[in-house]
């Protein structure tokens, strides 16, 4: 319960202050072990300061505190749900990032896992960042489980071998301490089990005083590096026409332990509690042909019809895939619960690892994972189409096109596909404009620090 913002919204709505201060009392009561004086001399200071900023001469301050709004609303849009809107944001926030004045090998333009930069002329670095799932705030050793292999996968299918992790949580004024112990445990369990030591982190209350309630947020980040600088990133960009996809089999992360979770199969969890996916990256980070493996990813983002219209976008190529030959590589407790629940498999995060490889070698790759355990197989190819299709057992063709969220994998998310309906493309014009806005704000600030201090 954001505190601050509900003052600003009454004070939209001109409600009257006394009013908003006693309905705030009313809030803060239900939320702390305080009585009624203490509550309304919260409530009052709270309306005050926020009173104060709102009436906060902004003349020659303008361009630095406020921001282009486009009165278009996160879940509205459906950012953070892996579907189109949430792919053109992501695109937008790539557009300031390239309008920026710095050098990097692979940077958020490319769409991939992470990013790469090169130091001197000797080897390159390898970052990646990855936030808890939202639904998971009840469960942080999940929580941090699943987004540490996340993070460290992210690192390694950009070719390069994780080195450190660091952690960021931010927990609410009224969350149990308990929580932060157990999402470092998490983040530690995985930290062990793949031998990349936690160096670093940072822990924060959410909004400081002014969210009540025991929510918790985070991330976890990671470093990877290549010690060669003759190894190219195995960035999805790389992928060449007539090169085959391979994928390992998918046992889920946080978005599959969530919908356990929230739809009472609980028998499901463990099965996603491995790091055989961050075992296959090293593996192959250290195949000696490594030159033949050209791109790799994590199918998580949107499952496979997301990662594959990344895919296309990035590198105008085309995707032929095999519905049979993806469905057996999907671990079978997980697809149950998924056909059980009328969840589209290839449009949600199973967490498999995909990998593009040239076709001589697809072969010895294949052998090299299986020996170890990690079940692997050919699931596509690589086409001139500019899109991706799907071939079932019958051999009947189809094109996969994201939706606009990811398939819906928890109750809640059903209601709100049921309910939610926007303009996608009139949003777009909106939210690129706001883009523009952001750049140009960006580079005037820069120039005006440049002109006072150098």
């Amino acid at each position: 319960m954001d505190i601050e913002e509900f003052v600003k919204k009454n004070m939209r709505q001109q409600k009257d202050e006394n009013e908003i201060i006693e309905k705030l009392t009313t809030i803060i009561e239900y939320y702390k072990n305080i009585n009624s004086k203490q509550a309304k001399l919260l409530s009052k200071t709270v309306y005050d300061e926020v009173k104060t900023t709102e009436n906060l001469d902004k003349t020659e301050l303008k361009k630095l505190l406020d921001y282009p709004k486009t009165n278009i609303h996160m879940g509205e849009f459906g950012v953070g749900s892996r579907g189109q809107g949430d792919f053109y944001v992501h695109n937008q926030i790539a557009q300031i990032i390239k309008n920026t004045d710095t050098s990097s090998i692979v940077n958020p333009t490319a769409q991939d896992d992470g990013g790469v930069v090169k130091v001197e002329d000797t080897y390159y670095i390898t970052t990646a960042i990855d936030g808890i799932h939202s639904r998971l705030s009840d469960y942080p050793f999940l929580a941090g489980f699943h987004t540490a292999r996340a993070t460290l996968r992210d690192v390694c299918v950009m070719g390069a071998n994780p080195v450190a992790l660091i952690s960021d949580i931010h927990l609410a004024d009224d969350g149990d301490v308990g929580k932060i112990l157990d999402y470092t445990a998490g983040i530690c369990a995985v930290s062990e089990l793949t031998q990349v030591p936690l160096v670093s982190g940072s822990t924060l209350r959410i909004g400081g005083d002014m969210v009540l309630g025991d929510r918790l947020v985070g991330a976890v980040g990671a470093v990877g590096a290549v010690g060669s600088s003759n190894t190219l990133p195995k960035a999805r960009s790389n992928a060449k026409e007539g090169d085959l996809i391979l994928m390992t089999e998918g046992c889920g992360g946080g978005t599959i332990t969530t919908t356990s979770i929230y739809n009472n199969y609980p028998e499901v969890i463990k099965e996603t509690l491995n790091v055989q996916f961050i075992k296959a990256s090293q593996l192959l980070n250290n195949y000696p042909s490594e030159d033949k493996i050209h791109a790799m990813t994590d199918i998580t983002n949107g499952g496979i019809i997301g990662d594959s219209n990344e895919i296309n976008k990035t590198t105008g190529l085309g995707i032929h895939l095999y519905s049979e030959n993806i469905k057996n590589l999907i671990n079978s407790k997980v697809y149950n619960m998924l056909d059980d629940l009328d969840i589209d498999v290839l449009g949600v995060s199973v967490d498999s690892l995909m990998i593009i490889v040239s076709e001589e070698e697809s072969d010895t790759i294949i052998r090299l994972l299986n020996e170890n355990k990690i079940k692997t197989d050919v699931i596509g190819k690589i086409t001139n189409t500019g899109k991706t299709y799907l071939e079932d057992e019958s051999g009947n063709i189809k094109q996969l096109v994201p939706k606009f969220r990811e398939a819906a994998y928890t109750p809640i998310k059903k209601v709100i596909d049921s309910i939610n309906e926007v303009d996608f493309e009139e949003n777009k014009k909106t939210i690129n404009h706001a883009t523009v806005e952001s750049i140009k704000k960006k580079d005037e600030i820069v120039s005006w620090i440049k002109s006072r201090y150098e």
